[in-house]
Order: structure tokens, then C-alpha cells, then sequence
């Protein structure tokens, strides 16, 4: 007897479903996308590699016509499935239903040409209620989702294929633009270049930090002098309000009690999701999807076969299903009690208008499964991002928490004869609600401090108060922030830039193509990112315009609703879009482009010395190279003082071969000693930069400050390649307390054992 082949994208979610489906099924994995645009000629057969397109991939001649290939690595993958397809009289696709999943499906159907009946199953969590009913209820493969994707994918590979090598020829080699990372990259710059011209403005404050008649202390600001706000811009202005408050009485002047009703945040999106695992978690927007994708793909509990956890992650959605607001009811009931559950559900509308809104929220499969009964299943990471979602999803359907904000204005009144106020706030929780369970956290740090309970002491109106102390304070106005990774989310989402799946694909490109670096978490741009974005921004507007990218995500949300036509689209895109690349490509100089003129002169040939941008940033270049070979770093004071304290180190080093000195440079992979008399002689020699601690596992070594070919700082021992052993983290002497084991700096303030785990403050 002939059985049904079922087609999923991964091993973890087909051996989740087969185990649901039974013995009449055969469930099978695509390993993801089975067939793509080629990315270099030789996956091409020997005629394909004769068109005029084969490098593109896509016949930009004949209504964009793309030209799929089969990657050698799914050339075993469809033998199989083609294999497994003759013995089925049917076939089900059982992708993910989004653009991506609904191609998958399209793309197998293209190559497997099944004869039996192709039939297309969705669901949005893995269980066997859901695979079962999906079973059920099929459906054909939707081509306006799948046109939806080849217009993005086709979109993406002309800016990329096109746009890339003017940027090679105009800047430097292995450079690359994008249709949404070049956009994000613009982001950062652009908020890079408003905390270098931010001008920090000075001024001071006035705290007073009174008491009760019951010696109850609080805190109290100063706001106004008699009606009027009060304003201290510099310390003598400050000086004078604390002359005048000399020998000052204080009283209750007014105090304002309301009742403020606060709302819990929405169920999670892939967006949110992303941002709150980052900000509660520390999670990177990678390791939240890594982490999700198995959460929804099944694990195995005890007592029972592999079961998804949560539903679909990828998802614009804030919707959640009739069962799980009934489940969440019935939870919220039996754990926290009737006065927390709510008497009819809380819905949310969902603002995106994409494809993607016949999606659930991400939220548990079973609200009846709560994170502790799952830990021992789980492990640390999964259990805490599972935490994360169960408990933001069980706060929406609880009871509203309800505060008492206390607003006391304070008169002082002055031996002068003025009246100065100040004011004291602060709210204390009458019923907690969700906030028993869930508090969103934020990147605003006022945000932030708005959620903490702040208590002050029964007051009345009139009563007397005794001055304990007046505090001035220096406050100076900070720069905007740079982007995190969640924050950064969260701009592209709010502009509308890129869509669920490719926000962590596009955060891994920009910093693995060395547009961006984190620093303590914080995305940072590098010299070259400067360079690239003012190019594109001033040669190529519509590019990095993040309106123009958000109306592209428009269209194509368009698309996949059947709205628009992928073809026109592109048309009205690539036309102009390739007009302007031949353009450019003639008019762009590239010395314009990466050189800068400056005032310092070349103290080896007299000529004018430019600034110029290198693989390794920017650098100090004479301008009659390549005559004159003299360059040297760019200034900046931490790097000057480094290789300063580096070449007194090294003064006395002279070169094996010809007896030169040997001077300090920096180079690709940090700072290194060459010799004087180089490009002649090319003697070189590392510096090698100790931690002190001696490597753990060939005891012999040291563990020494080495970087990766991208330039990222790591720790190895000094005995590579003989004793293999690395960490990301930089290691401290003192050994554990606990092991004895060896400890790293974890993050600012923490050391942690990598051995037992235990974390101490420093």
C-alpha cells in the first residue's frame, strides 16, 4: 500500500510529526530552501554558463526570469525525496506558512514533478491537535506568496549583484550593498554621527531631602519660585537659590492622589520577541531565533514524544487563539485566583497589514504546561526564552494593575521673603494584576525608572517639615544612544524596513562584512561604513532612503496579497536603478571617494599627506604614492599612547636579518614589529600581548591576546598549534574560589569561573 510523503524544512520538526501522523505517513526534510539563484558560474551546466545572464542569474531582458539552480549540497536531499516520492500516490507540502515556506513548497513541486496529488498543509504550532486538523484541511500552494518572495529574492541579488562591484572598484574589494543592510547600516551611522556633533549642555538641580515628624526622610526637587519654573543653567545661579533657602521653613503646600490604571504590553512578535530576549536575557537577535525555532520545532519531554512548545516564531501578528485565551483564563484562575482573571479577553489589533497577520502571536502551545513543570527538559536557554514567552503571554489576560500616584508639592519659605517648591512623587501598588507576573523591560532608562515602586511617607496639607539637607547636582544633556541590537529592531520595524525573518540575517551581515562592530553590546559603525553610506547616500538616495525601502516592503506585502504584480515592480525598479549604476560607475572617482585632503605634510618627500581608508580603517598616507611609500596611523590619542608605550617596550629590538631597528606598526591582525628599512627588508615579528595567566590545558603556554581574520580579539595559548586551546572572553589571574578553576571577564563587573559557573562582582 502506497503512503503519503510529508514535506517539512527541518529533522527536528519531522521527527516531531511523524510521530503524530503514524505509520501510513512518511515524513521527510528539505533541509530548508532546495533550489536558489546560483551563486557563481560553476553550479551552472555548461550551456546555462553560455547566457548572457548566468552571473546574475536572473534575465533582467525577459520579465526578470530567474535561473534556478540546486545547490550541491541538496543534491543528496532531492535524490531522496525523489526516491521517496515514487512510492506516494501523494504528496503534502508542510513548509512554514510564510513567503519562505510557501517557496520551499513551490520549488520542491517544480523539481519532484510529483504525479499523485500535491497538497498544501499550514498550521502554527506543532502538536498533534494542530498537525491532525491541518491534515484535514488542505490547501493549494498560494503563488501570490510565492511571488511575493522571488520578487524580494530577485530585488535583493540586482541591488546586491549591481550596486556591489561599483563599490569594490570605487572603494575597496569585498564590499557589499543590500536593499535593507545597507538601510540599517545607514541607521547606525547616521545616530553615530549625531553623538559625535552633540554639544552636551550644563546645567544643575536642587534636591532637598526633608523629614517627618515621625523621622520618615524622603526626597523632594526643586520646580518653581513662586509660580514661575525655575531653570539653573550654571552653578551661580544654583549658588544663589541655596543663599537664598538659608535658614528656610518647609511645608506641605498641596498633595495630589489619583489612581492610575496601567495596561499589560502586547503578546509577542518576532520584533518584540527579538528586543525583550535582548534586554531581559541578553540574548543576540541570532541566539533568540536559534532558541525559538527549537521551542516551535518539538522537544521531548518526559512521559511523552516530542511536542512543539511555542507557536510559529516568525510573526506580525498579535492575534491568539479562542483556545489559548480560554487556557489562559483557566490558568490565571487556578494560580493566581479569580481577581486576576479577566471577565471577557483582552484582543489586540495588529498593525502590520503583511500576509503574515493569519499568524498567531508567538505564545506556549499548552498555557497549562508552566516553565517549571518543562525544566528538566529543557536546557538553561530554552527554559529561560520559554519563561520569557509563557509569562508575557499569561500577563495579557490578566486583571489591569492599579497604582496610587502621589504628586506633594513643598513650599520653603525663604528669609528673603521668596517662595521656592519643590516636588516629591511617587506611587505605590493598590493591586498588582499582571505585574504579579510580567513587566516589560526598556531601552529608555527613564522609561525604566517610571516602573519601579517609589514610596513616600502619609503626609498632610500644611504640615511642617524638617530640612534635613539641600544637594546640588551637575547634570550635563547626554547624546543619543547607540543602537543595540534590540534597538535597532525596533527603528527598522517602527520605519517599517525588512520584515520578521531577515531582521537577525541582516544584523549577522553587516557586522560579518565589517560594516558594524559591537562594543559592550552596542552596535558601532567603522570607518568604512562612513565612507559607503555617504556614498550611496549621495550617489544612490533611493537605496538607503528608508521611506523608499519601507514602500518597497509595501509593495511587496501587496504582492503577496494578490494586489500587485512582481513583474511590473521590478521593471519600474531595475530600469532607472541600472541607468544610474553606468552613470555613477563613469562619474565617481574613487581618490574622491577615499581619500582626504589634509593639512599635514609628508616628512619624508614634502608632499601634501591625505587621508586614506584601508582595510584595517583609516590611515595617514602621502600623496605622491606610490613614489613615496610614507604612511602611518591616523591619529587618535588611546591608539598614539598604545603604540607609544609599545615602541619604548620594543626600543632596543633590532631586525635579524639587517640589523635595523625594528619599529611598531599595526596591522590587519593588530599591532606587530617591522623593520625600519621595509619594503627593502620584510622582516616582521609578532608582539605578543600576555594575559598572565598560564594556559589551563598544556600548562605550559601562556594564554596570549590574538584576533581573527575579521579582527575580532579572542584568547589562545601562546603554543598554537600544538595545544589548541581559545576563549572569547578575557581571562584574570585569581583563580576561583570555589574550583579553583579558570575565571573570565563575563561583563562589566562580573568575573565567571569557566569551570563551575560561579560569578563574583569585582
Amino acid at each position: 500500500m502506497a503512503k503519503t510523503l510529508v514535506i517539512v524544512e527541518s529533522p527536528a520538526k519531522a521527527k516531531t510529526i511523524s510521530k503524530f501522523l503514524g505509520k501510513d505517513y512518511i515524513v521527510e526534510a528539505s533541509m530548508g530552501h532546495v533550489r536558489d539563484l546560483p551563486q557563481k558560474k560553476s553550479e551552472l551546466s555548461v550551456s546555462q554558463q553560455k547566457l548572457k545572464y548566468a552571473s546574475l542569474g536572473v534575465d533582467t531582458e525577459n520579465d526578470f526570469a530567474p535561473l534556478y539552480v540546486i545547490p550541491d549540497t541538496k543534491k543528496k536531499v532531492i535524490k531522496n525525496l525523489k526516491t521517496k516520492i515514487k512510492g506516494s500516490d501523494e504528496l503534502y507540502i508542510a513548509t512554514d506558512e510564510d513567503r519562505e515556506g510557501e517557496a520551499i513548497g513551490w520549488h520542491l513541486v517544480e523539481i519532484l514533478k510529483p504525479k499523485g496529488k500535491v497538497k498544501r498543509i499550514v498550521f502554527h504550532e506543532i502538536t498533534k491537535s494542530a498537525i491532525v486538523n491541518a491534515i484535514k484541511t488542505p490547501r493549494e500552494i498560494d503563488t501570490n506568496l510565492v511571488n511575493a518572495q522571488q520578487g524580494r529574492r530577485i530585488l535583493d541579488r540586482l541591488v546586491g549583484y549591481k550596486l556591489s562591484p561599483l563599490l569594490w572598484n570605487k572603494v575597496r574589494k569585498g564590499l557589499s550593498a543590500g536593499r535593507v543592510q545597507s538601510v540599517a547600516v545607514r541607521v547606525i551611522v547616521d545616530r553615530e554621527r549625531e553623538i559625535k556633533a552633540f554639544i552636551p549642555e550644563e546645567s544643575w538641580s536642587i534636591k532637598a531631602i526633608l523629614k517627618t515628624g515621625k523621622q520618615e526622610e524622603f526626597e523632594s526637587k526643586l520646580i518653581k519660585l513662586e509660580d514661575k519654573k525655575i531653570i539653573l543653567r550654571k552653578e551661580p545661579e544654583s549658588k544663589t537659590v541655596l543663599a537664598d533657602l538659608e535658614g528656610a521653613s518647609y511645608s506641605v503646600l498641596d498633595i495630589i492622589k489619583k489612581e492610575v490604571k496601567r495596561n499589560p504590553s502586547p503578546p509577542f512578535t518576532t520584533s518584540t520577541l527579538q528586543q525583550e530576549a535582548a534586554r531581559k536575557l541578553g540574548f543576540s537577535v541570532k541566539k533568540t531565533m536559534m532558541v525559538a525555532q527549537k521551542l516551535y520545532e518539538g522537544i521531548k519531554l518526559k512521559g511523552s514524544d516530542e511536542t512543539g512548545l511555542i507557536t510559529y516564531m516568525r510573526t506580525d501578528s498579535l492575534n491568539l487563539s479562542q483556545k489559548a485565551l480560554q487556557d489562559a483564563k483557566k490558568t490565571i484562575k487556578n494560580l493566581y485566583g479569580d481577581k486576576y482573571s479577566l471577565p471577557t479577553p483582552r484582543v489586540y489589533k495588529t498593525k502590520s497589514k503583511g500576509a503574515q497577520e493569519a499568524h498567531e502571536a508567538i505564545r506556549p502551545t499548552e498555557l497549562s504546561r508552566l516553565p517549571n513543570m518543562i525544566k528538566p527538559d529543557l536546557d538553561k536557554d530554552e527554559y529561560r526564552l520559554y519563561e520569557l514567552i509563557w509569562k508575557r503571554t499569561i500577563a495579557t489576560q490578566m486583571a489591569q494593575a492599579i497604582l496610587d500616584s502621589l504628586t506633594v508639592d513643598i513650599q520653603a519659605k525663604t528669609l528673603v521673603g521668596k517662595n521656592y517648591i519643590f516636588r516629591a512623587t511617587g506611587q505605590t501598588i493598590k493591586f498588582d494584576g499582571f505585574m504579579k507576573v510580567y513587566i516589560e523591560s526598556f531601552d529608555d532608562p527613564d522609561k525604566a525608572k517610571e516602573n519601579k515602586e517609589k514610596l513616600l511617607p502619609y503626609l498632610e496639607k500644611k504640615e511642617v517639615l524638617d530640612l534635613v539637607k539641600l544637594i546640588p547636582e551637575q547634570h550635563f544633556t547626554k547624546p543619543p544612544p547607540r543602537y543595540t541590537e534590540a534597538s535597532l529592531v525596533k527603528k527598522l520595524e517602527s520605519e517599517g524596513i525588512g520584515r520578521p525573518s531577515t531582521y537577525a540575517p541582516t544584523i549577522m551581515t553587516i557586522i560579518n562584512r565589517g560594516y558594524i562592530e559591537r562594543e559592550e553590546k552596542k552596535l558601532v559603525p567603522t570607518d568604512v561604513a562612513f565612507v559607503v553610506t555617504d556614498l550611496l547616500v549621495n550617489h544612490f538616495t533611493n537605496i538607503v532612503d528608508l521611506k523608499f525601502t519601507a514602500n518597497m516592503e509595501n509593495d511587496l506585502d501587496d504582492i503577496a496579497l494578490g494586489k500587485k504584480k512582481w513583474v511590473p515592480l521590478l521593471y519600474d525598479f531595475y530600469n532607472p536603478f541600472i541607468e544610474l549604476i553606468h552613470k555613477k560607475d563613469k562619474e565617481i572617482k574613487r581618490s574622491d571617494i577615499i581619500e582626504e585632503k589634509t593639512d599635514e605634510v609628508c616628512d619624508k618627500c614634502g608632499k601634501p599627506m591625505v587621508i586614506k581608508l584601508g582595510r584595517n580603517g583609516k590611515f595617514l598616507s602621502c600623496s605622491g604614492y606610490p613614489e613615496c611609500k610614507n604612511a602611518k596611523p591616523l591619529n587618535n590619542d588611546k591608539k598614539d599612547e598604545v603604540l607609544e608605550e609599545l615602541q619604548k617596550q620594543y626600543s632596543k629590538e633590532v631586525c635579524e636579518k639587517c640589523g635595523a631597528k625594528m619599529v611598531v606598526k599595526t596591522g590587519r591582525f593588530g599591532n606587530f614589529l617591522s623593520c625600519e628599512n621595509y619594503p627593502k627588508c620584510k622582516t616582521t615579528k609578532a608582539i605578543l600581548i600576555k594575559s598572565g595567566v598560564k594556559c589551563p590545558d598544556c600548562e605550559d603556554g601562556d594564554i596570549i591576546e590574538k584576533r581573527t581574520k575579521r579582527g575580532k580579539i579572542f584568547y589562545g595559548c601562546s603554543n598554537f598549534p600544538k595545544c589548541k586551546f581559545a576563549l572569547w572572553k578575557k581571562p584574570v589571574i585569581e583563580k576561583c574560589k570555589k574550583c579553583a578553576g579558570l575565571q573570565v571577564i563575563h561583563k562589566k563587573g562580573v568575573i565567571k569561573c569557566k569551570d563551575c559557573g560561579n560569578e563574583t562582582n569585582i
